[in-house]
Parts: structure tokens; sequence; C-alpha cells
């Protein structure tokens, strides 16, 4: 009943309304193939591995995003084809406000191109050591950081992802504050009631069974976390020092048996969960 009252004079009064041809210019945009021409290229945000992150604009609704930019000669030369290709299919799966979200890709002869909501509030590491005074954000930042990025990891757990790569670097913020996880590289789905194997990660937030390499299914998420909450009420790691030179063994050393210090800058709650 509601969509044949819907179709007749309701209808009639949107066809010769300006909103109409509004509409029709929204599907004549959704049409366009997307390429490089659909954007306007602006500064370097960053670089990673295979590439670099620029500021980018669709040139037709002046809305702007981050454009990942794949160098396709450095892929291949570093056999990252898979990484990648699991990295978009993932994005393609996320659809939480504490994940950053794939808008459109494309590729051109060099590059392939991810378009992603674009964060303009730095990153974690920024925040924690050079904000001035003393490293660090204090418990009701870090409560409220972890909460999100809690929030973030839920989401990828329900779709059967482990996402194996927390730190600083990869929690980026927005205008209004609050924040994202980024760089799903070395995400990877885990199939229903099945374990993975995979020594992956960055050193000194890798959690023991990666560096036994033993299988396990979403822990690594959650020590990662422990350890990015350490770091962010301590203004430390727990297991290196900001740029103390020390090798990846002893690093994984300290991670399986040694326990972390704890200062007054805990509470007994901060403690409690970090262990």
């Amino acid at each position: 009943y509601v969509k044949h009252y819907l179709s007749e004079k309701p209808f009639k009064e949107f066809e010769n309304s300006k909103y109409f041809l509004r509409y029709l210019q929204w599907k004549a945009l959704e049409l366009r193939p997307v390429n490089s021409k659909t954007f306007r290229m602006y500064r370097v945000l960053g670089k990673g591995g295979f590439g670099e992150v620029c500021a980018c604009q669709v040139r037709a609704t002046g809305k702007m995003y981050a454009c990942k930019k794949l160098e396709k000669k450095r892929i291949k030369k570093r056999k990252g084809e898979q990484m990648v290709l699991t990295e978009k299919q993932i994005l393609q799966k996320v659809n939480s406000r504490f994940i950053v979200s794939l808008a459109y890709a494309y590729e051109t002869k060099e590059f392939l191109c991810l378009i992603l909501t674009i964060m303009n509030g730095g990153d974690l590491k920024f925040h924690i050591y050079n904000m001035g005074g003393e490293c660090g954000l204090g418990i009701q930042r870090s409560r409220f950081y972890a909460a999100e990025i809690t929030l973030g990891f839920e989401h990828l757990h329900s779709l059967g992802i482990v996402y194996r790569d927390l730190k600083p670097e990869n929690i980026l913020l927005d205008d209004h504050g609050h924040v994202r996880i980024s760089d799903l590289g070395l995400a990877v789905e885990i199939p229903e009631n099945e374990m993975v194997r995979g020594r992956v990660g960055t050193v000194g937030y890798m959690s023991p069974e990666i560096v036994d390499n033993e299988k396990y299914s979403y822990s690594p998420d959650w020590f990662s976390l422990g350890c990015l909450i350490y770091e962010m009420i301590e203004g430390k790691a727990p297991f290196r020092a900001r740029k103390e030179k020390v090798k990846r063994e002893e690093v994984e050393r300290r991670i399986k048996y040694e326990t972390e210090i704890y200062s007054k800058k805990f509470t007994e709650d901060s403690m409690l969960i970090c262990r």
C-alpha cells in the first residue's frame, strides 16, 4: 500500500521539484568510472613500504579523502601482491567508524590507488611523544582511545579478521579527536573454527604466540592493545624504550619472560587491563 501511494502523487511532486534534477545528477555521477581524473591530488601525508599517502579531493563533490598510492614495481619487487589484495578485500568488508573506510579504488599504469577516509589529526605516536611536556596521554584520554580501538577490534573479529599490527603509528585521529585503525596490510581472515599461524607484526607489540610462531586466533590483537594502553599512559613502550638500540631477539625475550614495571601514572584498573 505504501509503495503504491508513494508512486502516485508524492512521486509526481518529486519529479517536478529541484530535488529530482539533483537526484539525476547524482545518479549520473555514480555511473562514471572512477580513475585518476576523478580526483585532484594534494600534498603527501605520509610514506609507507609500497608508496605514499596523499590528500585528494573528488572534483565533482569537493569531498576530501586520503589516497594510498601503491607502486606496482615496488609491490612486485617485495612480493607483496597477496598482502595488497588482502588489504583491499578486507577494507571492502569492514564498516565501522573506528576503522578507516575504503571509498574508491582504481589503478593506473604505475600505481594501485586506494581512496580512504582522511584523518587530519595525526597519529597516536605524535600525540604520545610530540605534544610538549611529559610524554604520555594520561588515564582519561588513554581510556577513551582504548575504548574506540576495542570497538574497531570487535567489528573486525565479528567478521573473522585478526588485525596483527596495532601500534601508535597505525591509529589515526580525525578533526574531532576520534580514532580509527588504519593500515590493514597484515590483517588476515581466520577460517571458521580454525586458527592461523604467522610471524608478523612490529617488534615490541607482537604477542608471545606470534614470537613463538604458534597458532592463534584473536589474542595477538588484545596483547598489542595492552602494550598500547601501557604506552599511552606511561609515555614509553613496555618492552623497549623509545630510540633504544636493542636487538629483536632481546625484545622478544623481554616479552616472553620479563614483567613490565608500572609507575604511579597507573591506576589499579589500568594495571589490571594491561596485565
